[in-house]
């Protein structure tokens, strides 16, 4: 089951969900502004993309500034913790396939999981 971390507002996010419409795939679509990830559904994003929590951050967030999250001495448990608060701080969209996920930027990398 494909599953695509959705923000309808964003159009990289908009243009991800078209292109896996395109190839005939009806994704379940979270929509991780509405109902916030969980600790633990963070952790296994982050496994599955081999990539650690400030890899997946929007810096250029406003609260990524306010929240001091470019502090170095920050350990990934409370990275993961600040996605959980703020969900807009994680990165779109984000393409779960299996055990497979890829950030969607650029849009081709969500060919190499499908």
């Amino acid at each position: 089951m494909v599953k695509i971390y959705h923000n309808p507002r964003c159009s990289k996010s908009r243009q991800a969900l078209e292109l896996l419409n395109s190839k005939n795939i009806d994704p379940e679509i979270i929509l991780y502004l509405e109902k916030p990830l969980t600790t633990k559904e963070v952790e296994d994003i982050l496994k599955m993309l081999k990539l650690s929590a400030r890899d997946i951050m929007r810096k250029k967030e406003a609260e990524y500034k306010e929240m001091g999250l470019s502090d170095t001495n920050l350990d990934e448990k409370e990275l993961i913790e600040a996605i959980v608060k703020v969900p807009k701080l994680l990165e779109r969209p984000i393409v779960v396939n299996g055990d497979k996920a890829v950030i969607g930027r650029p849009l081709e990398n969500i060919l190499d999981i499908l």
